[in-house]
């Protein structure tokens, strides 16, 4: 029926159902936020070599404006690394390891919402205004997962700047300097498409869907405000006034 990962999740959540007696949102909740606790040892690393790249970003940028030759290029990004001890793909098996736990996570929140009772307890689908096994009509669960995205978003723009920065020879380099601006720019619309997106998406899911991303983005926000703090979303509190200039 389930995958040996799915089984063990789908008892983990079946647990903390009966432990709170029948309170579907709050098993939701509680093994959201375990699972991403546990996860943590194989996130944290994957945090720090960010925070690492991006605070060794300019120096990236001189030596690219001081090496025209790619091969030269790389051979003192690649001494600039090992001189800072930094890993550039470090993050990426713990990001892999993460994505397979949070889709079974998600496959056995779908597989529970689905069934009417489970190990002979009756699946009780309301929270709050809820019906976890129905989309939310109201949209609020909808906006807050996309405000939730936006916010992480903005905070994980830190790092995302134009390489092109006063260029020169304009002519020799321009099909370079073009697809690092167009590189650029979808990142920054990224930043506004996916939070629309998960608003779009998330209008037709079950609210116990919704209710999972909401409460996941929202650990992996103050995950990165403790590892990187504000980040990007420092220039949009500045203009709200809520941080001083």
């Amino acid at each position: 029926m389930l995958a040996p990962l799915n089984g063990i999740l789908f008892q983990s959540l079946l647990f903390f159902y009966k432990l709170f007696g029948g309170n579907l949102g709050l098993s939701i909740i509680a093994i959201t936020i375990i699972t991403k606790v546990i996860l943590l040892p194989f996130v944290i690393p994957s945090i720090r070599s960010a925070k690492k790249m991006q605070d060794l970003k300019p120096e990236l940028d001189r030596l690219k404006a001081k090496h025209t030759d790619k091969a030269a290029l790389q051979q003192a990004q690649v001494a600039l690394y090992k001189e800072r001890g930094i890993n550039p793909a470090a993050g990426c098996l713990p990001q892999i390891f993460q994505i397979i736990i949070l889709i079974s996570l998600y496959q056995v929140f779908i597989y529970f919402l689905k069934q009417s009772s489970v190990g002979g307890v009756v699946v009780n689908p309301n929270f709050i205004y809820l019906d976890l096994t129905k989309p939310d009509r109201t949209y609020i669960m909808s906006l807050l997962a996309g405000l939730s995205q936006l916010v992480f978003s903005l905070m994980m723009q830190s790092g995302i700047e134009s390489h092109v920065q006063n260029p020169k020879k304009k002519d020799d380099k321009k099909k370079e300097e073009d697809s690092l601006e167009m590189a650029s720019s979808m990142q920054q619309q990224m930043i506004y498409m996916m939070p629309a997106m998960t608003v779009i998406i998330s209008l037709n899911f079950q609210s116990g869907l919704v209710l999972y991303w909401v409460v996941s983005t929202l650990f992996s926000l103050i995950q990165q405000y403790f590892f990187s703090g504000w980040g990007g979303l420092i220039p949009v509190l500045k203009k709200l006034r809520i941080l001083k200039k």
